[in-house]
């Protein structure tokens, strides 16, 4: 895991799903995935907008050219666990690749952190979007 999300991930749970810098304000969760390849647990601090009961997610990776692993781990093992505020819950993740909902929940990502729109014009890639629903 890489040191920034560690801090984050420690800086999330000592504030009860609060975070600053970069990510002050931001709705924050943290998911919890089974590695496509390795079977290990991973824990990604990950920003999400709420759609009704749902929760989307954005595979953005900060418009790199690839996706994040969590992406991978997620349609590999879609059952994962969610960490908001000081709240744990089983989830299952859906990739939403129909348009015009794909294009819809990513709007909304951005009208919550408008510097997301900046991700799609950095990358070739569609940038995917999960939907998380809880389960249980």
């Amino acid at each position: 895991m890489s040191d920034f999300n560690k801090g984050t991930i420690d800086e999330f749970r000592a504030n009860n799903g609060k975070v600053g810098g970069y990510f002050a304000g931001a709705n924050m969760l943290l998911l919890h995935t089974v590695g496509a390849k390795s079977g290990q647990a991973r824990t990604n601090p990950v920003v999400y907008v709420t759609d009704g009961d749902r929760i989307v997610v954005i595979a953005s990776k900060g418009g790199a050219d690839s996706n994040p692993d969590w992406y991978y781990n997620l349609l590999a093992n879609p059952n994962v666990t969610v960490e908001i505020g000081t709240e744990q819950f089983q989830a299952r993740a859906t990739a939403v690749t129909e348009e015009p909902e794909r294009s819809r929940l990513y709007a909304k990502i951005v009208e919550h952190r408008p510097s997301f729109a900046a991700y799609e014009q950095k990358t070739s890639r569609k940038i995917p979007v999960i939907i998380l629903e809880r389960v249980g």
